[in-house]
């Protein structure tokens, strides 16, 4: 029997994907596991796996094609086999068709994504009910130790008579794609082992640049105008942010904060960081343990406003996500339970974090779950700025660039090191004196920076 393959809901901000290339060609026969294609979310670009074996009947959209969570993707079935059954039972814009009673909960679009800190991600690697209609998504099961490869890369090493199991895989949990075999045909490949399969299945941003272009070409129209695409990320950051800031009433509290101490404090605590071979750590990495420090210290900054389960929420668990700027927009790892770990660890994290986030390789779970929010423009030379809170979080920090300025000392003016700090508050949550001295708390932590290590 013809069976759907629909767009799985990869993130817990996601409402639809675009499929940025495919890896498998109509006729292929593909087995569960298997890649048949890469599809861009709001926040990476991941593989799309089948849960079933079969032949790709049909690739029902193109590469650059937006579609909306359940929406159909791709038909597989048996060799000969028509998917104009399939076809038929979802309209045009791939959708399943008004009253077809032959879809569920498990084949139709999922409802829109929670804004809730808890609600875990659905979509990716989740099976079908079942009872229901049998329906094909993302899967990574285990395959018995069959060598991993995209159906492009089975058929291309087929061909060549190349052996899989002599090809080292560079997709993602070492799966053989096409440059893989490429490689081994032009002598280049090395020969290893393949990759141990896993048993859970996993969202995975791919090792390397995708095969297909990631990022949208930009189209230039007459007159001059130059239009780019909108990316998932930046619709999503538009929706998200629009969302915050015209539905939570914000207002603002800003401190100036004399590093002096902690720029001094900083130097001796590389010294020892280099001698132990250890991350170095920045003048952000301060600011996010004084933050945790103090949300430890204030629950109700450490909260958020649940407006259907009709609660304000404090949470148990303080984790900071940092801002982290992308070419096509920004995303927000979260150093979780900051409050419990040292500098050194917190650099470490932070740095990781970073890096795996501008090569578009964090798993969901790294940008999920925050409980509050830094943004830090200072390296662009930004003295201060207001920032919108990053929802269901209650504030967000907006950390401006360390001055020189002249400061005044028992009577005397003398040079003094000064950074600006601004909270944005969602006054449903908190109002302006509980932020006031969770302000306070983060401008004492950064003066006497000491502190934070008791």
């Amino acid at each position: 029997m013809a069976i759907p393959v629909e767009m799985p809901k990869m993130s817990d901000t996601m409402e639809e994907g675009v499929l940025v290339a495919w890896l498998a060609e109509e006729g292929d026969a593909v087995s569960a596991g298997d890649v048949i294609a890469q599809v861009e979310t709001d926040k990476a670009t991941m593989d799309l796996e089948v849960y079933d074996d079969g032949v790709l009947l049909k690739k029902v959209i193109g590469e650059g094609d937006a579609v909306p969570i359940g929406g159909l993707i791709a038909v597989l079935g048996s060799e000969g086999e028509s998917a104009d059954s399939v076809l038929a039972s979802y309209s045009g814009d791939g959708a399943p068709a008004s009253g077809d009673s032959g879809s569920d909960s498990s084949s139709t679009p999922e409802a829109a994504p929670s804004e809730s800190a808890d609600a875990a991600p659905e979509g990716y690697g989740h099976r079908p009910d079942e009872s229901a209609p049998q329906t094909t998504a993302a899967s990574g099961a285990d395959d018995g130790g069959r060598v991993k490869a995209s159906p492009l890369a089975r058929r291309m090493a087929q061909e060549a008579g190349i052996e899989l199991s002599g090809v080292s895989g560079s997709g993602p949990e070492g799966r053989v794609v096409k440059r893989d075999v490429e490689a081994a045909m032009s002598g280049s490949g090395a020969a290893q082992a393949a990759p141990q399969p896993v048993a859970v299945p996993q969202p995975v941003a791919p090792a390397t640049a995708p095969e297909a272009p990631s990022a949208p070409k930009p189209q230039v129209a007459s007159g001059g105008v130059t239009d780019a695409r909108i990316s998932q990320m930046r619709k999503t950051i538009a929706r998200r942010l629009a969302q915050s800031k015209f539905t939570a009433p914000h207002f603002y509290l800003t401190v100036d904060v004399d590093m002096t101490e902690a720029m001094d404090f900083r130097q001796r605590l590389n010294g020892m960081t280099a001698e132990r071979g250890l991350a170095k750590i920045s003048f952000n990495d301060l600011v996010t343990k004084a933050c945790a420090s103090a949300l430890r210290r204030h629950p109700a900054v450490n909260s958020s406003w649940m407006e259907e389960e009709g609660v304000i929420r404090q949470h148990g668990d303080v984790n900071v996500a940092i801002a982290v700027a992308m070419p096509d927009g920004l995303i927000t790892p979260v150093v979780r339970n900051a409050d419990q770990k040292g500098l050194a660890d917190i650099a470490a994290e932070t740095r990781d974090l970073a890096t795996r986030a501008k090569d578009r390789k964090l798993d969901p779970s790294e940008w999920e779950g925050s409980t509050f929010t830094t943004s830090n423009l200072g390296m662009f030379g930004i003295r201060e700025f207001t920032a919108i809170i990053n929802p269901p979080n209650a504030c967000i920090l907006a950390i401006g660039g360390i001055q020189d300025v002249p400061v005044v000392k028992d009577g005397a003016v003398v040079p003094g090191k000064q950074m600006t700090i601004t909270l944005s508050c969602d006054h449903r949550v908190v109002d302006g004196a509980s932020g006031a001295e969770f302000l306070g708390d983060v401008k004492a932590f950064l003066e006497t920076p000491s502190m934070m290590l008791l």
